[in-house]
């Protein structure tokens, strides 16, 4: 489906490895396209069929250097739209996301914004987390990549777009345009499966997430963060590999008594008792003789 006048929102997706997900996500983009929105999808070198899969669904399927950030400026490149809008690949935008921000847009000077987000997954506490995050990002003026940000054509090209670093560069970018201006807030929630979540558990995926980004605040270098990030996931991969090993090790075989061939010996009996119970058997065995010889 190709646009014939240029879209006021281009939706931009970086994409590696999805063959299995990719036709569903794009699906529920159908609906923007529908209404004027142009989708492109930024294939940063899959293994897989994932741009094979796309072509049918987006108005654009490229190839890109591999990494997020990088993807999405050479997405941003041959964009269209007066507002670009970048979407992880397993994120789903509310029905009315094109709506809320042309409509964030008329009523409100700044030059970009995100969404409120929703974290689905197993944990109790999820529902909790997000509002924590949403209220946090209200405050800081700091938005996740998985809250959707969207940006002002001519101000993200003024800016030189994402920073190509390895982590962080939701953050980084957010600063950026937080000096330009405050952003939009939309509360309209996209959904966020929560997989880092439901695979590493709640607290240790909160952990890691959090010293991420406390490393970040203090100026370590994104490539060190990322770094050390997967040697603590290598750290803890292993430790649960070695005890599952010794779960799965047979326990040892305990060898038993044959309570027949011998008779049991208590614990409490003292020396004393044995010469007792010898001396009783032998006036036994002799009273016993001494009967016999009388009655014969």
């Amino acid at each position: 489906m190709r646009k014939t006048n240029s879209p006021v929102l281009s939706i931009i997706v970086p994409v590696l490895n999805e063959a299995r997900t990719i036709v569903d996500t794009l699906q529920t983009l159908q609906l923007f396209r529908q209404r004027g929105a142009e989708v492109i999808v930024v294939d940063g070198g899959s293994d897989d069929d994932t741009a094979q899969r796309a072509q049918p669904l987006a108005d654009r399927v490229m190839r890109g250097p591999r990494g997020r950030a990088a993807q999405m400026n050479e997405g941003a490149k041959v964009a269209s739209g007066f507002i670009f809008l970048f979407l992880p690949s397993d994120v789903a935008l509310p029905a009315d996301a094109d709506t809320q921000v042309m409509y964030g847009r008329a009523r409100d000077t700044s030059v970009w914004g995100r969404f409120d987000m929703r974290l689905v997954g197993k944990h109790a506490f999820l529902p909790i987390l997000a509002r924590i995050l949403n209220w946090r990002s209200r405050i800081s003026g700091i938005a996740a990549s998985e809250q959707a940000i969207f940006v002002q054509r001519e101000t993200f090209f003024r800016i030189g777009g994402f920073s190509d670093i390895p982590v962080m560069d939701d953050v980084d970018i957010s600063k950026r345009l937080r000096a330009i201006s405050p952003p939009i807030c939309v509360t309209s929630r996209v959904t966020v499966p929560a997989k880092t979540f439901d695979r590493e558990g709640f607290w240790t995926a909160l952990r890691d997430l959090s010293m991420m980004r406390f490393r970040y605040r203090m100026g370590m270098a994104p490539a060190e963060i990322l770094r050390r990030h997967h040697q603590r996931k290598e750290k803890i991969a292993a430790a649960r590999a070695a005890k599952a090993r010794k779960q799965a090790r047979p326990a040892p075989i305990e060898p038993k008594l044959d309570t027949k061939a011998a008779p049991s010996i208590k614990a409490d009996r003292s020396p004393r008792d044995f010469v007792a119970e010898d001396r009783r058997q032998k006036s036994s065995s002799s009273g016993g003789s001494t009967s016999a010889r009388r009655r014969s």
